[in-house]
């Protein structure tokens, strides 16, 4: 299996990365709970990742692959909570339409849950669907933690099925006890990636 070349993402490739989160996310038990239809969830993600994709480019970073079929989108996150940068509500409204409650539903509780210490956020990770399977997304959390690594700070994410949560310990992730989103709402598994050093030097990777 040839190896995968790990590069940061522009604006200019948004475009082809969208179909990837897309589709990536398109099904499971969260994308269940949002919305019920299929194919006006495909339409309302359409306009969702295309505004998270935006927001990752411009207040995080976003990492892809040479091919464009796998990227994530990671953020550096302060230990006091900071807020939504200006827009972003009307933003979400816009794109997420009747369904906004639930998105902001699932918004809030990752906010309350999330470390209160200085860590990188890792949002999104999506691998197109012919990729599947062949270590594209092993290859963009090995980067990445690399770097993080290199940074000195621990990592966090939200594991949206148990599948994904036991590929994350087996790279090194700790799961904590499941938390369920409301309204009879699926489980989600908190992630945290320790650092031996917490005080190596303070450079964005």
């Amino acid at each position: 299996m040839p190896a995968q070349t790990i590069r940061r993402a522009t604006e200019a490739d948004a475009v082809d990365l969208l179909p990837v989160f897309v589709e990536g996310f398109l099904d499971g038990p969260i994308a269940d709970w949002l919305i019920e239809d299929r194919d006006e969830r495909r339409i309302i993600y359409e306009r969702y990742f295309r505004l998270m994709l935006r927001q990752g480019l411009a207040n995080g970073w976003v990492d892809t692959t040479a091919g464009l079929n796998g990227a994530a989108i990671w953020y550096r996150r302060p230990a006091a909570a900071a807020g939504p940068p200006p827009g972003y509500q009307d933003d979400m409204a816009y794109a997420t339409g009747r369904h906004l409650a639930r998105f902001r539903l699932i918004d809030a509780m990752f906010e309350e849950h999330r470390p209160r210490i200085e860590h990188i956020y890792l949002a999104f990770i999506a691998v197109a669907p012919g990729h599947r399977g062949k270590g594209v997304g092993t290859a963009l959390l090995a980067h990445a933690h690399a770097e993080l690594d290199e940074v000195g700070l621990p990592a966090y994410l939200e594991a949206s099925n148990a599948d994904n949560m036991r590929l994350y310990k087996r790279l090194g992730w700790e799961a904590s006890p499941p938390l369920f989103l409301p309204k009879a709402g699926p489980p989600f598994w908190r992630m945290w990636r320790s650092q031996p050093d917490p005080t190596a030097a303070d450079v964005t990777p």
